[in-house]
């Protein structure tokens, strides 16, 4: 029905005939064409190398390795290594295309203390400033929960709409097969009508939104009451005739043509000063009954319209043509109140991409806000499907299109920011990029705008090769404050040849400013040998979690034959930092050695996190080169697939299981429970990302209502919407009680600080869930949830059966828990026992010493610990306890410096809070509210962190 009635406004001749600009279709200029061009020539490209490589395969059935020569070897390893082996001098580190303080703690602080002190109007701007700080840190969540709390400030219709729209993207639902733009997920954060509503609505951001609460009988109610009242004025419309019982002041016809419509001076004039000044001022019309209107380009239906709405002040069951006419009318005739509820009615129409593209042309030329605000919505909803409309790219990118929004009051910083962090994400080199982030410049004001348009446009200008361009840009982000983009400008200038002028500039960062690993790191690019090796160690050494110096080590290893080694060095960064390009290598490594089982893996690997990975410098598919060595690697079939997950899962090998979930889903890719599995994994080598898009290609397969709910819960709960993920899981079991639904809500409500009453419940929906059918991985992930509650309720022996029935079935990291209550026991040898056994077993094992220092002596706790940092420099808790050990010691300084040295490279809560309560202990109560509030920075909430800085601000103050 709402297409048939935009059907009418397609058609309408009249408002084509009144306007000076039309709706008009637009030819794609010579650089988006050459970028299509581009496009298309890539993808014949790998259509080219696809069909020119030998796919040959064996029967999946087949579970014995397949036996090859060695000649044969020679030409297979020839084969998957067309472009050779790595080379050290075409390795470069990545500049990172966020903002990178030189001061991290304190840019948190600043921040912070900035949204504590400013007018509650201001919030949302200082919140998008924290967003854009965050976006640096591996952990999403941090970045989400800013864009809800600059949401939650924001009052203006155009922020709300973007803020809304931007928090909907986090979560990717263009992705989920048959869900709709304009869905709501049932809070006014992000409901798509209250997004429309302007005004400071902080405290009730968070609520259920109208979609959810309308009652349809009220609804019907309601309606039922305006038929009535508007009833007279309908019929009047139809037929433009009949009396009005107990209206003879209908003192003024407007004629247009040979019609007439019959209408009440005063209420026609109190629609503007010009219809009042018309009618009721010195003009000839004052005095006349019939007025002449046939030249002011009005349809006779408008008009009534018009008459009807000067009267009752609604606008009826008008069709959408005609009220876009009086909204053109309004316009001419300074009709403040009418082109409001125009404007209104004509948003709440906007339902699909159909109609914004219809009429957002409408909505720019009568300047219609809220009109203007539903289309760019329904964009911006859609992304980054919509930017694939040549009408809508238009209007983003070009500066006409932008000086448009502009008239309307739709530009601004944070529209841009959204829509260039798609276009980087979805194609970091492309014309479309670059027009975006050139319009993020233009809106850019205060000074961290200025920095992070201005990075991010030398960032993208030196991917494509664009030297000067680039320089210029990283230049600019410096003189704006952003010392990091002296990277970028070094970067630049090694390219164009000016090697010691690069050298030079990162030099004097290392001078001038606190040494920091991405100094070491840059500045290692513009020397040799062993002065080379020694800032990469440097580098290494003040953050151990920088890839590049692993894998330059790893790669000049292997040009000294010593291949073995190569992979032992890039192991040390795969063992708590995975990443495609890590994996690549060692894959590249692996092929060299004729390890193609090991390549496979990692490769497949590869593929998980990165579906459309380039290898061997982005000249190969990562999904060809699956193919070549699938021939030479071992066959498994499904059966045997399940056995090596068990295995692999049961080892916690991580990258090993993702591996063969991978080749489970080439036999059964509409397998949900797989995909689920995959994201399962994903979350614990903390690619959150690539986990969100398996639970979302999870839930688009689902087989069932009750499955795909579960999915949609887990979907919501992972980008921070509790309660409706406990919704999805109750709304599941209702349909059909499953293990993954009563684990969800378990697992949902959990996360909080459980009663005893709260732990009861949580204990009988674990045990629902252990009588659903499932297989041994999950319900060994469900005893060992139960056994945790357990733990909590103090009841040690009903914990410890289920972890030792989790063990049964190959859970492997029960074997912590069973520690742990061994513990509570007093029974320490048996618990440091424990551990030990899930050290020999577990391949990823940092964990496991660090939970097995708890229960041993200082000095082996020391060297459990000392290896956890080693194995996994990114765990905190080893640097915690040296840090309070060395306090206990009475060493001050040196704590604070064991935490400053894990903070210059994680800026940790509880590492912030601890080097805050070691400040207060000191007597420094300025660096404890410092870090203090840098802890707040990244949980506003934590209760002993806002406790210690409240304390400290108290002191600071008694001692003024």
């Amino acid at each position: 029905m709402q297409h048939n009635i935009f059907n009418s406004i397609r058609s309408m001749k009249i408002m084509d005939a009144c306007k000076g600009t039309q709706v008009h279709a637009l030819k794609p200029s010579a650089t988006a064409t050459a970028a299509a061009a581009d496009r298309s020539s890539v993808s014949a490209a790998d259509k080219l190398l696809h069909t020119s490589l030998d796919h040959s395969k064996t029967p999946t059935g087949r579970t014995k390795t397949v036996s090859i020569t060695a000649s044969r070897h020679d030409a297979v390893s020839e084969t998957l290594l067309p472009c050779g082996l790595p080379a050290s001098e075409l390795l470069e580190p990545s500049i990172e295309p966020s903002l990178k303080p030189l001061d991290f703690v304190e840019t948190l602080a600043r921040v912070h203390r900035r949204a504590e002190s400013c007018e509650a109007l201001e919030k949302s701007e200082v919140y998008l400033e924290q967003c854009a700080v965050l976006r640096g840190l591996p952990d999403p969540k941090l970045f989400r929960r800013g864009l809800r709390e600059a949401r939650r400030h924001a009052a203006e219709v155009h922020a709300k709409v973007v803020l809304a729209s931007w928090l909907r993207y986090e979560r990717r639902e263009d992705e989920l097969v048959g869900s709709n733009s304009m869905d709501c997920c049932g809070r006014n954060l992000e409901c798509p009508k209250a997004s429309l509503v302007p005004g400071y609505d902080h405290e009730s951001v968070f609520d259920r939104c109208t979609c959810f609460r309308r009652e349809i009988v009220s609804d019907c109610v309601v309606r039922s009451q305006e038929c009535e009242r508007e009833c007279s004025t309908s019929s009047e419309y139809v037929d433009g005739s009949g009396d009005r019982d107990g209206e003879d002041d209908d003192d003024v016809f407007f004629c247009i043509g040979d019609s007439e419509i019959s209408c009440r001076r005063y209420s026609m004039a109190a629609l503007s000063r010009p219809f009042e000044t018309m009618l009721c001022g010195g003009f000839l019309e004052c005095r006349r009954e019939k007025i002449n209107f046939s030249m002011n380009c009005v349809s006779v239906e408008a008009m009534m319209a018009v008459e009807v709405f000067s009267r009752t002040k609604r606008l009826s069951e008008f069709p959408p043509n005609v009220i876009l006419e009086m909204l053109s009318f309004a316009n001419k005739f300074c009709c403040e109140e009418m082109k409001h509820a125009c404007d209104t009615h004509l948003a709440s129409l906007v339902l699909d991409m159909d109609d914004a593209v219809l009429l957002i042309e409408y909505g720019l030329e009568e300047t219609a806000y809220l009109l203007v605000a539903a289309c760019l919505q329904v964009f911006l909803r859609e992304l980054p499907g919509s930017l694939q409309r040549w009408s809508v790219m238009k209007l983003f990118c070009s500066p006409e299109g932008r000086d448009r929004l502009a008239l309307v009051g739709h530009v601004s910083f944070v529209l841009y920011y959204f829509l260039s962090q798609v276009a980087m994400e979805e194609e970091l080199t492309s014309n479309m990029t670059v027009m975006l982030l050139e319009r993020l410049g233009e809106c850019a004001v205060e000074g961290w705008q200025k920095q992070l348009a201005y990075h991010q446009l030398g960032v993208v200008m030196l991917e494509r090769k664009e030297y000067k361009d680039a320089q210029r840009w990283f230049e600019a982000a410096v003189e704006a404050g952003h010392v990091y983009s002296l990277v970028g400008v070094a970067r630049a200038k090694y390219k164009l040849g000016h090697v010691s002028s690069a050298y030079e500039m990162i030099n004097s960062l290392t001078e001038n400013y606190k040494p920091a690993g991405w100094m070491y790191q840059e500045r290692s690019l513009y020397c040799t040998g062993k002065e080379k090796m020694l800032d990469l160690l440097s580098a290494t050494e003040l953050d151990p979690t920088l890839s590049f110096p692993y894998k330059y080590k790893a790669v000049c290893l292997l040009e000294e034959n010593k291949i073995g080694a190569a992979i032992s060095e890039i192991d040390k960064i795969i063992g708590f930092k995975v990443s495609p390009d890590c994996l690549e290598l060692r894959a590249w490594f692996l092929i060299a050695m004729k390890d193609y089982e090991g390549a496979l893996r990692d490769v497949r690997a590869i593929l998980t996190l990165d579906p459309n990975y380039m290898v061997f410098y982005g000249n190969m598919h990562g999904g060809h080169l699956v193919e070549l060595l699938r021939p030479v690697a071992q066959q498994w079939s499904q059966a045997d697939c399940w056995m090596q997950l068990y295995d692999r899962w049961s080892s916690v090998d991580d990258i090993g299981s993702l591996a063969v979930v991978h080749k489970m889903l080439e036999n059964d890719p509409g397998k949900s429970i797989l995909r689920f599995r995959q994201s399962l994994l994903l979350l614990r080598l903390n690619s959150q990302k690539a986990a969100m898009r398996s639970l979302r290609l999870a839930r688009n397969h689902s087989c069932s209502a009750h499955e795909r709910l579960v999915y949609e819960g887990w979907i919501l709960y992972d980008t921070g919407y509790r309660e409706e993920a406990l919704a999805k899981a109750e709304e599941s079991i209702s349909i059909q009680r499953s293990f993954e639904a009563f684990f969800l809500k378990a697992y949902a409500l959990a996360d909080s600080s459980l009663d005893s009453e709260s732990s009861k419940y949580v204990i009988n929906l674990l045990e629902e869930a252990l009588r659903c059918p499932s297989d041994g991985l999950r319900k060994g992930q469900a005893l060992n949830n139960l056994g945790s509650v357990y733990v909590d309720c103090g009841k040690l022996d009903l914990a410890a059966d289920c972890y030792k029935h989790a063990l049964n079935i190959k859970h492997t990291r029960a074997h912590q828990g069973l520690a742990r209550v061994y513990h509570l026991k007093e029974q320490h040898k048996a618990a440091y026992d424990e551990m030990t056994k899930l050290i020999a077993k577990a391949r990823n094992n940092a964990s496991a010493y660090e939970k097995r220092s708890e229960y041993c002596d200082r000095d082996m706790a020391k060297s459990d610990l000392s290896l956890a940092t080693q194995l996994d420099p990114l765990r905190t808790y080893p640097y915690r306890y040296r840090a309070a050990v060395l306090m206990d010691d009475h060493k001050e300084d040196e704590a604070i410096a064991e935490l400053s040295r894990a903070i210059g490279f994680k800026p940790d809560l509880q590492l912030l809070h601890l080097r805050a309560a070691f400040h207060d202990s000191m007597g420094d109560y300025i660096s404890t509210v410092r870090d203090c509030e840098a802890a707040l920075c990244l949980d506003p909430s934590h209760a002993e962190t806002l406790e210690l800085c409240n304390k400290a601000r108290e002191r600071i103050n008694e001692q003024k």
